[in-house]
């Protein structure tokens, strides 16, 4: 089986690479102001969100305990 290769397949390929318009786009439409408050509250919510989750999770990543006494179970009372 013979496989035959070509450089580019379809010549409108090739020609697009050169090809330039003389449309210019529309211009991008401005975000109204709620949109920008939108976008802004949840940017805030995300932050926030993860400012809480640190502070939360703080204490729980210390290696210590956190009062300096030492927790025993009931099992370890030597019954």
């Amino acid at each position: 089986m013979s496989s035959r290769r070509e450089a580019v397949p379809f010549a409108f390929v090739a020609e697009s690479d050169s090809f330039r318009s003389n449309v210019t786009p529309p211009p991008r439409q401005r975000p109204t102001p709620s949109q920008v408050l939108g976008r802004t509250l949840i940017g805030l919510t995300v932050v926030a969100g993860l400012v809480g989750s640190l502070v939360l999770g703080m204490p729980s990543l210390q290696a210590g305990p956190a009062d300096g006494r030492h927790q025993q179970s009931e099992a370890s009372d030597g019954r």
